[in-house]
């Protein structure tokens, strides 16, 4: 669906300008040379650290979630990641082979953020599903998916428990 395209694109697009002024030691990638995209290597890794587990009661977005790992985790990847080239899931990889060693904050935010963003994309992708029926009752010919989404949105006291979880947990509220 376009919208959803669009709205995982746009969260990608605010956990890129985020991470991007997160300063992080980054290992020269030929001599001397440093890494022009280190920096937001870091934000690509966390953010598909983001996108793997079960879902909690409300969900996060995509930069809070990069905010809140930075801020729980960042210590931890400049202890035991330094010098680490950045990319490829990295990251990721040197935080799980040191997991005895990552701080219990940085474990819980982990965790926390992996349940959120699960629950966000899935809520995203069961929106057409979820809403088919109060799209099809109270948005006839509305055309676009934005406009049909303002129309339950505006006609929220109107729209099934189920469409509208599913709106607020995909972030769209």
């Amino acid at each position: 669906m376009e919208m959803y395209v669009t709205v995982k694109y746009l969260h990608f697009l605010k956990i890129s300008v985020k991470l991007a002024t997160l300063r992080f030691p980054v290992k020269p990638d030929r001599e001397g040379e440093m890494s022009k995209h280190g920096f937001r290597l870091v934000a690509i890794a966390m953010a598909s650290l983001a996108c793997v587990a079960t879902a909690p009661a409300q969900t996060m977005s995509y930069a809070d979630a990069v905010t809140t790992l930075a801020d729980d985790c960042g210590a931890d990847i400049l202890k035991l990641c330094k010098g680490l080239n950045l990319g490829n899931g990295r990251i990721a990889d040197c935080l799980q082979q040191n997991a005895a060693k990552v701080s219990a904050t940085c474990k819980g935010s982990l965790s926390i953020a992996f349940r959120s963003i699960a629950q966000r994309e899935q809520a995203q992708a069961s929106y057409d599903r979820l809403c088919a029926r109060d799209k099809a009752r109270l948005c006839l010919g509305i055309k676009g998916d934005g406009f049909i989404l303002a129309c339950l949105a505006k006609k929220e006291q109107r729209v099934s428990a189920g469409c509208n979880q599913a709106i607020t947990d995909a972030g769209w509220r």
